[in-house]
């Protein structure tokens, strides 16, 4: 059982310092993000967000302190402290991600409603340019959403994969041109790129919530495993060795005296 047990230890101590890694990454991330969006406004939503996280990696990180603790010292209240704990932000993640499964259709239709909202495009800002170019697209729907005023950011390049068009002959794009060429534009709408984009994005972050939610699963395992060992080893009884416990000392009585 003592090496089964050390193993098991070792396992536990692997296991929880990888948790105690990620808490610290995730302070950091959210640290990063903190920075990031207090210097713009109307972010209230994504503020809240990133005070749940700061709470979620500071208990997380607490909680591997007591039971590196409990391990170390094999003290059973660390244990348990650490086992609880671990359990109630399991169900947690657990309920954020079936929140964040079922959310799905709703944040594709809230993208959606976001942007329809910009019609009718009148002028490009950096951020749409940047999705125009990036994804290779032009305007939400198509590029009629441009009318007439279709900026450079929907030109088509030699390496694109996407279908292209030529622009009307009265938008913005053919006037300037000497020549009869026809000027290439993307042909599609940049929406349903974008949604697809967010999407998968977050089903990769989805995906790393699961992964992580196992490993704080194993956690929970080891822990009640070794508190269970130390349970054990509490109701066997200790055997000493005695340098005074010779076979010499010990005489056989065969015959009992006479007292008549």
């Amino acid at each position: 059982m003592g090496t089964m047990y050390i193993w098991l230890k070792r396992s536990y101590v692997v296991v929880i310092s990888l948790i105690a890694i990620i808490s610290l990454l995730l302070l950091g991330i959210s640290l990063f993000a903190h920075g990031h969006f207090h210097q713009q406004e109307e972010v209230e939503h994504e503020i809240r967000a990133i005070h749940i996280m700061y709470i979620v990696a500071v208990v997380i990180i607490v909680l591997t302190l007591f039971g590196a603790f409990g391990v170390w010292k094999e003290k059973k209240w660390a244990l348990i402290v650490f086992a609880v704990g671990m359990i109630l932000s399991s169900l947690y993640m657990l309920a954020t991600n079936i929140q964040g499964l079922v959310a799905q259709p709703k944040l594709a239709e809230d993208i959606k409603k976001q942007y329809l909202s910009l019609l009718p495009l009148v002028n490009a800002t950096d951020a749409l340019n940047e999705i125009q170019t990036e994804l290779e697209c032009c305007g939400l729907e198509s590029y009629q959403d441009w009318k007439f005023n279709i900026p450079e950011s929907c030109l088509c390049t030699k390496e694109s994969t996407n279908p292209c068009v030529a622009a009307p002959r009265n938008s913005s794009l053919v006037n300037g041109q000497k020549d009869d060429l026809p000027v290439m534009i993307y042909e599609k709408g940049c929406l349903p790129y974008l949604i697809t984009s967010v999407m998968s994005i977050f089903g990769i972050v989805l995906g790393i919530i699961l992964g992580i939610l196992l490993l704080w699963v194993l956690s929970i395992v080891l822990c009640i495993v070794i508190l269970c060992q130390l349970d054990r080893k509490k109701h066997i009884p200790a055997v000493a060795y005695s340098a005074e416990a010779k076979a010499g000392n010990y005489t056989t009585l065969t015959e009992l005296p006479d007292h008549s």
